[in-house]
């Protein structure tokens, strides 16, 4: 039996290879929907409750095959959610209008309308709003991972396990682990 030259082993495997797709391996990146969200409006239709903000989905888990989770923060009170730290997710902050504090590892940094910074996964933060106006701030997960489902099932605020309680095994049993308090305000 004759060897084939590798050469024309690859071309003939490369020519072949557009044969070999089908539709249905093209599906995930050829069916994604269009995910526009109105001002004000939230993506499933609903609203969340999460600590002293309401929040907004814009991005969900499933629009971006679990690769992204976009929501929005309105914030009429001070304050924030505990330090934390997210072992599988990096967090992006984008401030649309209001005052924020954001502390990244060791840096404490002011944010104003239009301002956004990167939380990087595996480094401890924290974010607190801080404004005399109402605040609205973007804050994109990547990958999405569990992120969704964690503000989704987080027990309402004011009830002894909220998000900004110190359940450390709320947070742990999404990837995150809770890491002291809110930023101070004082």
């Amino acid at each position: 039996m004759p060897l084939i030259e590798r050469r024309t082993f690859l071309g003939a495997a490369l020519a072949a290879l557009p044969f070999a797709l089908t539709d249905h391996s093209l599906q995930a990146s050829t069916e994604a929907k269009v995910a526009m969200v109105p001002s004000g409006e939230d993506r499933l239709g609903e609203h969340h409750a999460v600590g002293i903000s309401s929040t907004s989905y814009k991005v969900s888990s499933q629009n971006s095959h679990g690769g992204l989770f976009i929501m929005e923060h309105s914030n009429h009170k001070k304050g924030g959610p505990p330090r934390h730290m997210h072992h599988y997710e990096d967090e992006w902050f984008y401030v649309v209008e209001g005052d924020y504090i954001v502390e990244i590892g060791s840096e404490r940094i002011a944010l104003k309308s239009g301002d956004s910074i990167l939380a990087p996964r595996e480094i401890p933060h924290g974010w607190a709003f801080v404004g005399d106006t109402p605040g609205r701030v973007l804050i994109a997960f990547a990958p999405a991972n569990k992120m969704e489902e964690f503000i989704s099932k987080m027990p309402a605020p004011g009830s002894p396990n909220s998000a900004y309680s110190t359940d450390a095994a709320y947070y742990r049993a999404y990837g995150i682990d809770l890491l002291g308090p809110p930023i101070s305000l004082g």
